[in-house]
């Protein structure tokens, strides 16, 4: 979910991108929307020369974005054998049972409500499907449940809603911690550095091949904001929408009860540490 994007045009149905790393393929949804940017990216992922896939994020319970996915795996001679999510918000997971029922396959997700199947997921889990291997990163921030996938045979790392293709991350206050956000940035940074990841397979928006140089964006940006706000909080401003109009006035005001629920996010940082 983007704090600040351009609105795209509206993809008339799913559309499948080329390869976006060795392993893993992408089918666009079509829910363009100011907080969804071209749609929500469907990731195809497997290893060559296996017969099984693992779908991440399913998207939006629509049935023929649903089964693009499928006959797109079906056409490179695969079988979606298990489905992971990053986090719960619709955009990414409300597709999730009818998937699951149209795959006859498990979804795994850190909330237990989300998961079909006997498998949940939790941090340091590594998922084995055809060769191919997954490493589980909790990123929470963005939303408690917010999970990122380590591709390390791609140097890649599938970030859901944490990190996008295009513009910034929504801190959904109250369940979003900033806190929680810095430090699951700062894990991601370190993938970038001991582990090699170069390449971002986000859940919005395009790939991005400099991974640690988008993770020290998203960090510099953070932090000029929450300067921002305790500047304007300092100067008086006591509620989140006065601030969202004072920071966020060069934001398309659209995007502005976004920007609200991260300004929250950031006054509650501010408070917990004695700033503001």
């Amino acid at each position: 979910m983007s704090e600040a994007a351009a609105l795209p045009g509206q993809p008339r149905g799913s559309v499948v991108s080329g390869p976006a790393s060795p392993r893993a393929v992408n089918v666009l949804a079509p829910n363009a929307s100011a907080m969804t940017l071209d749609g929500t990216n469907t990731w195809i992922v497997c290893e060559p020369g296996s017969e099984l896939a693992v779908v991440i994020d399913p998207g939006p319970l629509d049935d023929v974005h649903l089964r693009a996915v499928i006959a797109t795996a079906e056409r490179a001679g695969k079988r979606v054998a298990t489905t992971l999510l990053t986090h719960g918000h619709p955009d990414h997971a409300e597709g999730a049972a009818r998937f699951a029922e149209l795959t006859r396959s498990p979804v795994r997700a850190l909330d237990p409500a989300l998961r079909l199947g006997d498998e949940g997921l939790a941090a340091g889990d590594v998922i084995t499907t055809g060769g191919l291997e997954l490493r589980v990163v909790p990123t929470p921030g963005h939303t408690e449940d917010s999970l990122c996938f380590h591709l390390p045979a791609d140097r890649a790392v599938l970030t859901g809603d944490t990190v996008l293709g295009r513009g910034t991350t929504v801190v959904a206050h109250p369940e979003g911690r900033l806190g929680d956000y810095l430090d699951s940035l700062r894990r991601l940074r370190s993938l970038t550095v001991d582990d090699g990841v170069h390449t971002v397979l986000p859940g919005h928006g395009p790939v991005l091949e400099d991974a640690q140089g988008v993770v020290e964006f998203y960090l510099a940006h953070r932090a000029h904001r929450l300067a921002q706000v305790e500047t304007a909080a300092e100067g008086g401003l006591t509620s989140a929408p006065e601030i969202v109009a004072q920071v966020y006035a060069d934001v398309d005001r659209s995007l502005w009860p976004a920007a609200e629920l991260s300004v929250r996010a950031q006054l509650e940082y501010l408070r917990e540490h004695g700033l503001i």
